[in-house]
């Protein structure tokens, strides 16, 4: 839809200006009409040439999305109809991607297509825990309630990765750091060293000849070395995308000593909380657990939860193939078998996020309190190693002369 850029004088004799969205330049002045604007100048804005290459479109993030349904459900809750609510809340968006998501949307309900529905054409944005969660609130009548229950879902999801990433974040700094000082060390410094023993005439100490070693190497193969790097980290994620590749890597980072505990709890949680929500709000178990075991982010606890589903379609409780998987812990399972019993799964299920939750924090303290000192030291005998190797051959010599 065209853009009119305006200027002119409202009601109170007061000079606007603004942008406004018209299918042609008769209903922008309708618009203005309406919104009581007498205008001194109309006229389309220049299209923006980058307007239609996905690439140059900024991004539709999480945050974008709570934020929206959160918006909805209170509209919703006030009484507003969904094709007006979503009219406003496109209107009102700054993201021009996330705009044109949600103009689309609106397009297609005021068609008959359902909300979910429309909803489904754009999974890049909201995936199938979404459009479930609100086909069960539209043929439920209780949209607004599931509005907010999933915004409230979103928000801790969030939060939970945010915690990972930090939890992440300094130990990969810290590495990158100590790799850029070795090379620079070993390109730059060493050579200055190399190039003052060699006026000694004498065998260098072992230490130092092999930094000295290492200093030649790393000169002559510099850029093969950042070669096989990148092309490391190019196969990584080549096998990562295939199905075995996938499974293997994944069942090795769940079996790391300080990681796996962490991303172990964090799945989890992540289990608990969304199977949780989606049977509080109507949708159907079997149909929650395909949806939890494609939102799952691990290999390993999808195809666990794949051998759930299959298990309960035969007539099976949950809490039995959950404890044949081996990834869950006992005490989820049984905490699950009690919720079944008693018929209430989706609150002992929120009871289980919410203590994983805790201990993903205390996961993410331990790691913190493990890494800091692991690093200090790696940090320090690197660094320290390669000055003390490039000194031995002066404290030598400085003996000698004594």
């Amino acid at each position: 839809m065209p853009v009119y850029v305006w200027k002119g004088v409202n009601a109170y004799g007061e000079k606007r200006k603004g942008k406004l969205e018209a299918p042609n330049e008769g209903a922008a002045q309708a618009q203005l009409k309406r919104m009581r604007v007498t205008p001194s100048q109309l006229k389309e804005a220049p299209k923006d040439i980058f307007a239609d290459i996905p690439f140059f479109q900024p991004k539709v993030t999480g945050k974008d999305v709570v934020i929206f349904t959160r918006q909805l459900s209170t509209m919703i809750d006030a009484g507003l109809p969904l094709v007006q609510s979503l009219q406003i809340l496109g209107e009102q968006q700054e993201n021009p991607t996330f705009k044109k998501v949600l103009r689309a949307v609106r397009s297609d309900v005021e068609t008959g297509s359902t909300f979910a529905d429309a909803l489904k054409k754009h999974p890049d944005i909201f995936d199938s825990l979404y459009c479930n969660m609100m086909e069960a609130g539209e043929i439920g009548g209780i949209l607004d309630t599931i509005c907010s229950r999933l915004a409230g879902f979103m928000e801790k999801s969030q939060a939970l990765v945010k915690k990972v990433k930090g939890a992440m974040t300094y130990p990969v700094i810290c590495i990158c750091i100590s790799f850029v000082v070795l090379a620079v060390m070993l390109i730059f410094v060493v050579p200055v060293f190399e190039a003052m023993f060699a006026d000694f005439g004498s065998a260098l100490p072992a230490p130092t000849q092999m930094v000295v070693n290492m200093s030649e190497f790393a000169q002559n193969n510099f850029l093969y070395m950042i070669g096989a790097v990148f092309l490391l980290v190019v196969g990584i994620k080549k096998i990562y995308k295939t199905e075995k590749g996938r499974e293997r890597i994944d069942e090795l980072l769940l079996r790391l000593p300080v990681v796996g505990i962490l991303l172990r709890r964090v799945a989890v949680a992540k289990f608990s909380r969304t199977l949780g929500t989606m049977l509080q709000s109507g949708v159907p178990i079997l149909e929650s657990l395909n949806v939890v075991a494609r939102t799952a982010g691990n290999k390993v606890i999808e195809k666990a939860v794949f051998r759930v589903t299959d298990s309960i379609s035969e007539g099976r409780s949950i809490s039995e193939p959950l404890a044949e998987t081996g990834v869950f812990p006992g005490m989820v399972v049984q905490m699950i078998n009690v919720g079944e019993a008693t018929g209430a799964l989706d609150t002992m299920l929120a009871k289980i996020a919410d203590f994983y939750d805790e201990e993903v924090d205390q996961a993410v303290e331990n790691l913190t309190a493990a890494i800091e000192p692991l690093m200090m030291v790696f940090l320090g005998g690197m660094i320290g190693g390669l000055v003390v190797a490039m000194y031995l051959p002066i404290f030598s010599m400085a003996a000698a002369i004594g």
